[in-house]
């Protein structure tokens, strides 16, 4: 309970940042609103009880008092509409920012590799559109206990007994609460298939998988696998849903036992001339609203614990990220590379996982140098690439810059060194101008800069085809979007991480996977010349990752990984004098394209 009445002040201090006066405003009218339903009952009993004694002045003075409740009770919460349907939207925003900033809120990316953050981050995905409805359901709880202890005094005023009626509310509210932690239980149980559900449904109308799904009539498969899962989804919320129904059956029964007697005990009274007709009337009308009470009291529960179960997910989420975040950093990242870049005994596992990726790797990338990262699929070569990123910590051994630990230098002045881009690159539906600038913030609009990129990547012509060059809008999102090919998106992308001119170090992992063999060792000598230049300004070294053995024989250096761990490394006239394992691939895929 403690814990969910923090949840709950949590909402309420998310409003109170987002607009203090419209909160302020909010709850007096909705107090208002609300204290005029047992006032109306109080007004209706004066009303009947001056006329049957002809009271004339008393019950016409009731009645304009009546009349004036009663039009507060039909209005004062519309008006609260007005000023907090604003306030949800405010707190909705805020929210989200949230979600936002957890999401991309540590500078590695393990969080994305951690199943129950996944978990975590699709339920809160699923309930991201009643967000806003947080602030209504506290607000609303806040009126109506208002309401309802001004209803216990008046109750009590008829008969001290009647201050038990209330009490039969206990047992709705806890079997509400009982339904509600099943079907939370049971959400959580299914968060993975629904993940799988979604996907499913992803690529039945993405149209980047339109033409396998076609191509091997996976049409079927696709609706059947994913009929199944919500079949599954669909069997173990309603268990969860139908056990809830029993309880909350169970505990009405209980409330209306009680409101028939407390009815029954006023009648009795009024039979007995210990009660006027007015006490009757009242009874039963604060009887009624006490019924409406617990219906509403019963909903607002579920939906609190639905939004308080949102801000605890927020707050596991905050935790987790915060166990994430690396420990401070006390240096900063170098201007220029002097000894370079050393893998000392490297090992990485993956969250989850139960072998390592990478394993006793030693490597040295000298200032200045070409290096190529080669070997088959599941070798180790992202791996590696993500570490030289920092995206994560080395689960054994070091990785140094300059002799300084990379643990310890600024993550973030560590990434502004940095050009890299990667196999699974972005497609940022922008303007081309905009998705090549985005490479480097402080010039995404200086057009010279831009074209210099594009040049070193060799995409000059991508945006030279395009109908209004850079300023073409690209991506199917939008009508008039124009859209390109797999090979063209890559070609932006490359141009995107040619932004930054003289970077210390300059990854390309897979960057011409779409390309073929010729095409890829052409860019990568086309790169390797880049690179000397980034070498004579600053010492920066080119890291080449490819699976194609025979596209980077001009790197100074070429590192062979295995199974996760370096099998090799040298040059490759070097290697191949060695006649080893890159001398056997080589010859292999070369073969290919003799």
């Amino acid at each position: 309970m403690t814990e969910f009445a923090r949840n709950i002040g949590a909402i309420l201090s998310s409003a109170r940042q987002a607009s203090p006066s419209r909160l302020a405003v909010s709850l007096v009218l909705m107090i208002l609103g609300a204290v005029s339903g047992p006032l109306i009952a109080l007004t209706l009993k004066q009303m009947i009880d001056a006329s049957i004694d002809h009271r004339v002045a008393w019950a016409v003075g009731a009645s304009v008092v009546f009349a004036f409740i009663a039009l507060a009770h039909l209005t004062m919460e519309h008006f609260a509409h007005i000023f907090f349907f604003e306030l949800c939207d405010l707190h909705a925003i805020r929210v989200e920012s949230e979600l936002g900033q957890l999401a991309l809120g540590t500078p590695g990316i393990e969080q994305h590799e951690l199943a129950d953050f996944a978990d975590r981050m699709e339920l809160l995905r699923k309930e991201s559109g009643s967000i806003g409805e947080a602030v209504q359901a506290v607000l609303t709880a806040i009126a109506l206990a208002v309401q309802i202890v001004l209803t216990a005094v008046l109750l009590a005023y008829l008969q001290p007994v009647l201050l038990l009626l209330p009490l039969a509310a206990i047992p709705p509210v806890i079997a509400g609460r009982m339904a509600e932690q099943r079907r939370q239980r049971a959400e959580l149980a299914a968060a993975e298939q629904e993940r799988l559900s979604t996907h499913l449904l992803e690529l039945a109308v993405r149209p980047a998988a339109a033409k396998e799904i076609r191509i091997f009539g996976l049409q079927d498969e696709l609706r059947s696998r994913r009929a199944g899962l919500r079949r599954d989804i669909h069997a173990r919320l309603r268990r969860a849903e139908t056990t809830g129904m029993l309880l909350r059956i169970l505990g009405q029964l209980v409330f209306a036992a009680g409101y028939i007697g407390a009815v029954v005990l006023v009648v009795r009274e009024a039979i007995a001339g210990r009660r006027s007709a007015g006490d009757v009337i009242m009874a039963v009308a604060l009887a009624v609203q006490t019924s409406a009470q617990t219906a509403n009291a019963l909903k607002l529960a579920q939906d609190l614990q639905r939004h308080a179960r949102t801000v605890q997910w927020v707050s596991w989420l905050h935790e987790r990220v915060a166990k994430l975040q690396p420990p401070p950093a006390d240096l900063p990242a170098p201007d220029r590379l002097e000894r370079g870049i050393v893998f000392d005994e490297v090992s990485f596992r993956y969250p989850g996982s139960d072998r390592d990726a990478l394993s006793h790797v030693n490597l040295r990338i000298a200032p200045g140098t070409t290096v190529a990262i080669v070997g088959d699929n599941g070798a180790g070569k992202s791996t590696l690439a993500k570490l030289l990123c920092r995206f994560y910590r080395p689960s054994g051994g070091a990785i140094t810059v300059d002799g300084a630990d990379l643990a310890r230098i600024d993550p973030q002045a560590w990434l502004s060194r940095i050009a890299a881009n990667f196999q699974d690159h972005v497609r940022f539906e922008l303007a081309a101008g905009q998705v090549v600038g985005l490479g480097d913030l402080p010039r995404s609009d200086d057009e010279e800069a831009i074209r210099r990129a594009l040049h070193r990547a060799d995409a000059t012509g991508v945006v030279d085809g395009l109908p209004d060059g850079l300023a073409t809008q690209l991506g199917k999102s939008y009508a008039d979007g124009a859209e390109l090919s797999g090979g063209q998106w890559q070609r932006l992308a490359l141009g995107r991480a040619m932004m930054r001119e003289a970077p210390l170090l300059l990854l390309l992992d897979e960057p011409a996977s779409a390309l073929d063999p010729q095409a890829e060792h052409a860019l990568f000598e086309r790169y390797a010349e880049s690179a000397k230049h980034a070498a004579a300004v600053n010492g920066g070294v080119c890291v080449l990752v490819s699976h194609r053995f025979s596209t980077v024989r001009m790197a100074d250096l070429i590192v062979v990984l295995n199974s996760g761990g370096v099998v090799e490394q040298g040059s490759h006239d070097e290697l191949m004098r060695r006649g080893g394992l890159y001398a056997e691939l080589f010859e292999l895929q070369a073969s290919v394209y003799r």
